[in-house]
């Protein structure tokens, strides 16, 4: 149990974020509202949340890489270079060591500061000098600052070491920059993306503040197979997903750190692509990617914000940024406030879209669409998404229990003598999401790893596929399609295995193929046998 000043501490600083988060304030809004913000009260209750290793912590440990997508707890200064460095040393050094990063920061609005204030008033782009401003603001609040000080850049040092550092011991000082380092300046973007913490589904369908970039690492160490696997290397390829909670250069990448690149669908591809998530595929396969990627790319100015994107970018079809970052008028980091779905459907999901939580958030998906389209245009879309992907979860579902219970009959193959146990600290289940991780001797059985496919990535293609309206993303090419193939394998192999079963046949794997096919012959009164392999996991 947790103190009572603990709990004090924590409720102060959620109602610091509330009070300062940018819907809950003046019309003024954001760079107005940004300089009294309370930088130090987000900056700790940010620490206070973060997992760190996790509660299987005690099961693995970093190597080397995952010092970079989680510097908080893994980042230790290199000793390739002793002593003081100012920041003049620290820019003239990385220019003949590492030309890419210094040219990247030096096409940076960090690094031409005068640049931005030289902005004239009617200028699209503008709002960086009232950006800049709440910056300056915000450091001066913080002492970095004097009253009448500007910035003159913002360098290495600034963000390595802390804003307005002289100088520093490169093998003792230097840092990696996470949210918090970002924060110190971007201190309204910092409390926008935290906020995706105070999230609480109505009927506790996932925890608070899942799924979203505010929790992501949390998510990915507490999942009990990727803790638990030895293949540390292959595991790590989850971390470079799921660092949004620990940094900022998932989106804005170094060093340029370019707002514009941002706001690029493909500034989401990297993650939001694949098998589970395949958004960037099934945008730019749509209409709205289309648009885009032929008229978009060259035409439309990305420097503007985002609430201009239409009035004054140029915009003429809506990008991930303009859909998931807008909510009732407005632009935010939070991108979880239109949340219905969450990241994969599920009956708790879909026997409460009538409560007025889901309701609502309907309701501003609607005004998100009419940017473009009618009301009622936008209506019957979501009303034919809702319901096709119902239709997917149903066969999903039907799945399910046929591959429960065969795990229940003891008739998987090999599941009475060659199903070692997974690692700890996961729990052995039929088509779990540990079988698409790791797999030994019957574990997963065939039946599972065609279940785990079905329910982890074909049923989440379907879903995304026709809410990003790709229609062979979620008819023919992916989704529909696939699930019912998966479908049909579950069907046969069930058939397939209660025939063996009750004939008293026993599963081998060992047999060459040869003695498979005789075997078959003997004994095709009872069905042919399908010697089985894979690896998967459950809902």
């Amino acid at each position: 149990m947790a103190r009572l000043t603990d709990r004090l501490f924590v409720l102060a600083t959620f109602v610091a974020v509330i009070a300062f988060a940018p819907w809950a304030g003046a019309a003024n809004a954001p760079y107005a509202a940004a300089a009294s913000q309370d930088y130090k009260a987000l900056r700790d209750k940010y620490y206070a949340d973060h997992p760190g290793k996790g509660k299987f912590g005690n099961l693995w440990e970093p190597i080397p890489i995952q010092r970079y997508w989680n510097p908080k707890d893994f980042y230790r200064p290199p000793s390739t270079v002793k002593g003081e460095v100012t920041r003049e040393q620290c820019v003239q050094c990385h220019q003949a060591t590492s030309p890419g990063f210094y040219l990247a920061w030096k096409k940076s609005p960090h690094a031409n500061l005068d640049g931005i204030r030289k902005l004239g008033a009617n200028h699209p782009h503008a709002y960086k000098k009232d950006e800049l401003a709440a910056v300056e603001a915000q450091l001066r609040k913080q002492g970095v600052l004097g009253a009448k000080d500007n910035l003159k850049e913002v360098a290495c040092i600034d963000c390595h070491v802390a804003p307005g550092a002289k100088s520093a011991r490169h093998d003792q000082d230097l840092k990696m920059p996470d949210r918090a380092a970002c924060g110190a300046c971007h201190v309204r973007q910092f409390a926008e993306a935290e906020s995706e913490k105070e999230q609480t589904w109505p009927q506790n369908q996932w925890p608070k503040g899942h799924p979203s970039h505010a929790v992501d690492w949390k998510a990915n160490v507490e999942t009990d197979i990727w803790a638990g696997m030895p293949q540390r290397e292959v595991a790590q390829g989850c971390d470079m997903c799921h660092y949004q909670q620990n940094k900022c250069d998932g989106c804005h990448t170094r060093h340029e750190f370019s707002a514009a690149e941002a706001r690029h669908p493909e500034a989401c591809a990297t993650c939001h692509n694949g098998v589970d998530h395949n958004e960037f595929e099934n945008f730019m396969l749509s209409k709205h990617g289309v648009i885009y990627a032929t008229l978009g790319r060259k035409n439309w100015d990305f420097n503007v914000p985002l609430k201009d994107a239409f009035t004054k970018g140029g915009y003429t079809a809506p990008t991930c940024q303009t859909c998931h970052f807008e909510y009732k008028g407005e632009y935010s980091h939070n991108v979880v406030r239109k949340v219905r779905w969450g990241f994969n459907p599920t009956p708790a999901i879909r026997d409460n879209l009538s409560h007025p939580w889901f309701e609502e958030r309907k309701e501003a998906w609607i005004g998100t669409c009419s940017n473009c389209h009618s009301a009622s245009f936008a209506k019957s879309w979501l009303d034919t998404a809702d319901k096709g992907t119902i239709q997917g979860l149903e066969v999903e579902q039907e799945a399910k229990k046929v591959v429960e219970a065969l795990h229940a009959e003891g008739v998987l193959t090999g599941q009475k003598s060659n199903r070692p146990a997974p690692p700890a600290p996961v729990k052995d289940a039929p088509g779990g999401f540990f079988q698409l991780f790791w797999a030994k001797g019957n574990n997963p059985s065939r039946v599972e790893r065609i279940y785990a496919e079905m329910w982890e990535q074909n049923l989440l293609k379907h879903y995304k596929g026709i809410f990003h309206m790709n229609p062979g993303g979620f008819t023919y090419s992916e989704g529909w399609s696939s699930l019912l193939r998966n479908y049909t394998d579950i069907m046969d192999e069930a058939t397939k295995l209660r025939a063996a079963a009750k004939g008293g046949l026993k599963l081998t794997q060992h047999l060459p193929p040869a003695d498979n096919l005789a075997l078959a012959g003997v004994f095709g009164a009872f069905g042919t046998l399908l010697l089985v392999r894979g690896g998967r996991r459950k809902r």
